[in-house]
């Protein structure tokens, strides 16, 4: 018999705010597995292979179970330590960075979805067995149908940009329930690697090529009852997974541009000379290479700064909406400062990663350097959805007050 669940607990286990000394620890590990992923990081790229060793680094550092409940063994950290350690593995490798974003959203479903009496249970089996989350929640591609079948469910159907989905112990998955005495709710549900389940690799981008973000097929797989987390609505705090996506994204950007102009500044004071009309005798003394360096490293410093605010935010907002419940004005409150946020990650991020060739010389492009990498890599996430969108956003909610409807992109 199941208890009624403690109405006196907070909703989620995600209450208060990140300490200095939590910030500097975490950070210290995500430089420690960045400093490994570096050593090899253009030549993994150019494999284009599934990241499974690179998974294996995150599961020894103790990153996959940072944002999961202490008292259950888990690392107790919160949202803006996470997204603080994005940051720091994106300045090498943003397509690591980029699935253990998608897991840390993933499992936090359990938190946001999940009634409360079930959250323990999905947690500890997580911590337990080391479980990284992928997903095929796609919500511009929703072909996929949950079918009653014996006690469960059969899914079928395609979906594509499954980030991290062929190298998970678990895939969090969204579908439509068609049929029964349930049909027509949309449900997210958490699945493994069982029969039916065929991962495509047709991931082939420009960049992030080590996100594991293919296609995959699902015919006839079995889905017992008690996989099902939840059923997706409108409620204000079951959806600030999208401003954590979102928020997500921002610091893979600023993490990307930290890296390209570190890789920069390396290649810049190493070269020799000058060009024939500088009045400097070497590059990274000419007053042109340093303006334009100045510009970017201010410009990359202010994003910076409010992508700490923004993080910080975060936290005391999902632990007000555990607490005391979310308004969805609440929720729009912090929409739009995540989507300040993601317009300027954004366009400092892409001009960043492509201008610092023009301080770093043509050798710099040579494709053994991988200056490239910055580039190719945010050039392709930030298409993920229009940023024009999220000015949209910022404009509309400035002018008139506009809330935007709640769905996974806003």
């Amino acid at each position: 018999m199941t208890s009624a669940p403690d109405l006196r607990l907070p909703r989620t286990h995600f209450v208060g705010n990140a300490s200095p000394e939590e910030l500097d620890g975490w950070a210290a590990v995500a430089d420690g597995v960045a400093a490994a992923l570096a050593e090899d990081v253009l030549d993994r790229d150019r494999a284009n292979a599934d990241p499974r060793r690179e998974i294996g680094l995150l599961r020894d550092a103790g990153l996959v179970t940072l944002l999961d409940p202490a008292h259950l063994g888990g690392g107790g950290a919160h949202w803006e330590t996470a997204f603080l350690v994005l940051r720091r593995l994106a300045r090498v490798d943003a397509s690591v960075a980029q699935i253990l974003a998608y897991h840390y959203l993933n499992k936090s479903n359990v938190s946001f979805t999940a009634p409360r009496e079930q959250q323990d249970v999905w947690y500890r089996a997580s911590i337990e067995g080391q479980w990284v989350w992928g997903d095929s929640v796609n919500p511009v591609d929703p072909d996929l149908e949950l079918t009653p079948a014996g006690e469960g469910f059969a899914l079928n159907g395609l979906k594509r940009f499954s980030t991290g989905a062929s190298v998970g112990d678990k895939i969090l998955v969204s579908a439509a329930i068609r049929g029964g005495d349930r049909d027509g709710q949309f449900v997210l549900f958490v699945i493994d690697h069982r029969k039916g389940v065929e991962p495509l690799g047709d991931w082939d981008a420009l960049g992030q090529r080590l996100s594991a973000s293919g296609s995959v097929r699902y015919t006839d797989v079995r889905v017992a009852p008690e996989e099902i987390l939840g059923q997706l609505s409108d409620e204000p705090f079951a959806n600030m997974i999208t401003p954590g996506i979102q928020l997500a994204f921002s610091n893979l950007y600023l993490g990307i541009a930290q890296g390209a102009l570190e890789q920069a500044r390396e290649i810049t004071r190493a070269r020799k000379n000058a060009w024939f009309l500088s009045p400097a005798d070497t590059y990274r003394d000419d007053p042109f290479v340093q303006r334009t360096f100045g510009e970017f490293v201010s410009r990359v410093a202010a994003v910076e700064a409010l992508a700490d605010r923004v993080g910080r935010r975060f936290d005391s907002v999902v632990e007000q909406g555990s607490v005391s419940g979310l308004s969805a004005e609440g929720r729009a409150s912090i929409a739009v400062e995540v989507a300040q946020l993601k317009v300027v990650s954004t366009e400092v991020g892409i001009e960043v990663a492509n201008r610092v060739f023009e301080v770093t010389g043509s050798s710099s492009a040579a494709s053994k350097i991988g200056l490239d990498l910055h580039w190719r890599n945010i050039r392709t996430h930030s298409l993920h959805d229009p940023v024009d969108y999220k000015k949209l956003e910022v404009g509309a909610s400035f002018l008139n007050g506009t809330v935007q409807p709640i769905s996974l992109y806003t």
